[in-house]
């Protein structure tokens, strides 16, 4: 749809509109200079559609806020659990209702209280598209983006030689898959050659070579060498079987003992080791795994610290978004699980899919010892180690796919078919919502169980949550209904809403919109208090650039207090909103969400504007 300099529409759906009204007043000479808007400046008028003769009573009955800049909570006690179901060929279902799922939180039964499907993949995509090529057709302008995915490489576990197959994958896929439509960005968990959503794919190109492998953690450099997991086991568990293998590898790498002795022995203390020998590798294999894990928790913290920051980037952006973690991998200890379930909770809320692509590919762990090799060896031990390293380092890329409804990729060498599946969201993800049973705030881990009634289908879902460590009260839940909705492209209708726009340039580079609202209030719902039909209005409107970045957003408030003798005019009258933006010349998505405090309704509209 393309709102002309000289014409106001009122705004149906996205990608159309008809004539409303005379033409406004025409502006000087348009220029085509496209830009951000170089002020964010904004204000909102409020007013009944039906005029009164006692302006007093309008106030007494309609009281709007000053305009604020729209601030949101993120924090709720409804618990999201999202599930993707396949069948026996991989497809994805989306015919299932409430009743065909159970939830246990803690092996107890849920009830569902809140049930969805997003239709969050390709053909969601594919539908959205045609939707704005249509509207492209007519404006003969530049692509306004729906989808975004950013692509985050994990520098801080992957190597070199990993790290080449996969940025080579990546070029020619983004070479041979961005629409006009798509945004993409190259981020890493080190932080260094971040290139936020373009779709410039010279830049995207010049920022995957810039990427390095930045571990700082190499156990073959140490004494003894120790992973990352045998760490955690002797500095945070007290494992004394990993403090024994280790220590015996400190008596071979401080040259003490013999290497084939000691990689076959089957004692914890070899008769060739004397006991200040014993005492001055154990004290090498605990310092080690001291230095280990103090490195291996820094980069777990600032790993999980950057998908929480590239999901944080993702809620500013419109449409379909999506995360995908390149990664080999990467083990998280207890002191990390909660920091790894509030991404989660977070990602859910914001309708982000994060996806994993195990950047190993197609691996073999050798873990055959020779029959000769007593099974309590060493060599024993630590091939079982080096085994248990690679299931934990699989393990966090699954978590955080499946409890956000991406795609986890892994044990294949086909990496621009990896990356096909997971920069695709699900076609189909369930949402299931339910508020805890005697939910005690506490901070405690709960189990979380997804029974799917049809057996002949494969599902993937959440496994588990942390209790919050205090309530949440209803404002703040509202808050974050309307924080999802700005950032949406869903349209929806719980009550009608109708958007008018129109721009007047004072000048060639800048142009003043206005946004008018008119909201349909028959099918609200009012509490009657104190002899008046009340009810709160939250209106936000916001304006994106062609990037899909959030560039302002206005929040106003509207109080309703209606008299018995004015309800029923002002019902059929209707309430109209007006918000107007500086900007400057160029394209522009508006979004308008409205929701209503008594009956707790909500609807959103979208709209394309076009300033020359």
């Amino acid at each position: 749809m393309r709102i002309t300099h000289a014409a106001q529409c009122f705004i149906l759906a996205a990608g159309c509109c008809v004539q409303a009204g005379p033409p406004a007043p025409s502006s000087t000479q348009s220029s085509n200079q496209s830009s951000t808007p170089s002020s964010n400046q904004a204000t909102t008028t409020v007013a009944p559609a039906v005029p009164t003769r006692n302006p007093a009573k309008n106030t007494v009955e309609i009281a709007s806020s000053p305009d604020a800049k729209t601030t949101f909570s993120t924090r709720v006690n409804l618990v999201v659990v999202p599930v993707v179901v396949r069948d026996r060929k991989g497809r994805a279902i989306g015919n299932l209702t409430k009743e065909d799922f159970q939830l246990l939180d803690k092996g107890k039964l849920q009830s569902i209280s809140r049930f969805s499907v997003e239709k969050a993949g390709e053909k969601a995509a594919s539908e959205a598209a045609q939707i704005e090529a249509s509207a492209e057709e007519a404006a003969g302008s530049a692509a306004i983006p729906t989808r975004f995915v950013a692509y985050l490489f994990d520098d801080l576990h992957i190597d070199n030689g990993d790290l080449a197959q996969v940025r080579a994958a990546t070029i020619k896929h983004l070479t041979e898959t961005l629409q006009p439509t798509d945004r993409a960005a190259i981020y890493t968990t080190s932080g260094i050659g971040n290139l936020d959503f373009t779709d410039d794919r010279g830049k995207m190109s010049e920022a995957l070579n810039r990427i390095a492998s930045r571990s700082r953690l190499s156990g073959a450099t140490d004494c003894p060498p120790m992973s990352f997991y045998e760490a955690d086991l002797i500095a945070n568990r007290n494992d004394a079987d990993a403090l024994s293998v280790a220590t015996n590898d400190a008596l071979i790498c401080a040259s003490l003992l013999d290497l084939q002795v000691a990689s076959r022995s089957a004692t914890a203390n070899p008769p060739e080791a004397t006991p200040q020998d014993m005492q001055s590798a154990t004290s090498l294999a605990q310092g080690a795994a001291s230095r280990a894990v103090a490195i291996g928790e820094a980069e777990i913290q600032l790993t999980l610290s950057s998908l929480t920051d590239v999901v944080r980037r993702m809620t500013s952006t419109p449409g379909q978004r999506s995360v995908v973690l390149v990664s080999p991998g990467f083990q998280i200890t207890l002191n990390y699980r909660q920091q790894e379930m509030e991404l989660m909770d977070r990602a859910i809320r914001a309708k982000v899919t994060i996806s994993s692509l195990d950047a190993r590919g197609l691996y073999a762990l050798d873990t055959e010892v020779s029959q000769n090799v007593p099974q309590n060896s060493n060599q024993t031990k630590k091939s079982m180690y080096a085994h248990l390293t690679m299931l934990a380092d699989s393990d966090v890329l699954a978590e955080v796919s499946e409890g956000t409804g991406g795609t986890f990729f892994h044990d294949s060498n086909d990496y621009r078919e990896g990356l096909r599946l997971t920069a695709a969201a699900p076609e189909f993800i369930y949402l299931l919502g339910f508020s805890p049973q005697n939910l005690k705030y506490d901070g405690s881990f709960h189990n979380v169980k997804v029974v799917l009634k049809p057996k002949d289908l494969d599902m993937q879902a959440r496994r588990g949550y942390y209790a919050p460590k205090h309530a949440v009260n209803e404002a703040e839940q509202a808050k974050q209904e309307i924080r999802e909705a700005i950032f949406s492209r869903e349209e929806v209708q719980e009550f009608p809403i109708a958007l008018q726009t129109q721009f007047f340039k004072p000048t060639a580079d800048t142009a003043r919109l206005s946004v008018l609202a008119h909201i349909d209030m028959k099918n609200l719902k009012f509490q009657k208090v104190e002899g008046r039909d009340t009810d709160t209005l939250t209106i936000v409107s916001g304006l994106f650039d062609r990037n899909g970045n959030l560039l302002t957003s206005i929040q106003k408030t509207v109080e309703m207090r209606l008299k018995e003798e004015t309800f029923d005019a002002r019902l059929a009258a209707g309430l109209n909103v007006k918000t107007s933006f500086d900007v400057q010349p160029g394209k522009y998505v508006l979004r308008v969400v409205v929701r209503d405090s008594e009956g707790e309704m909500m609807s959103a509209r979208n709209g394309i504007v076009d300033i020359p």
